[in-house]
């Protein structure tokens, strides 16, 4: 009876053994993939470095509103030295108007 209990439990041992041995192997492939995708994948920056901090929608609405507003008053208003006064106007508000409206992003 134990000899019989001994050949199945190393059986059971060497069923174990193999499992074990393949889950490493599955493990250590799926390591080298992560590992892989990693070396191709580009390098985060760090927030003070980063180039874009605003979306390719709010970019865009940075530089389309001011650009039609100037145009509008270039179109709308008739004294050359207004169109200037309130073109300079713009120019220089436009960055605060952007903190105001989008908020300040900290990357």
């Amino acid at each position: 009876m134990s000899k019989e209990r001994a050949r199945r439990r190393e059986e059971r041992l060497a069923v174990l053994e193999k499992e074990k041995a393949a889950r490493a192997r599955k493990v250590a492939r799926r390591q080298r993939r992560r590992e892989a995708l990693n070396r191709l994948r580009p390098k985060r920056r760090s927030s003070s470095g980063q180039l874009y901090r605003r979306s390719r929608g709010e970019r865009v609405g940075i530089l389309l509103v001011p650009a039609v507003a100037i145009a509008a008053v270039w179109l709308f208003v008739p004294e050359l030295s207004l169109r200037i006064v309130l073109t300079a106007v713009l120019v220089l508000a436009a960055p605060a108007l952007v903190v105001v409206v989008l908020g300040r992003k900290a990357g």
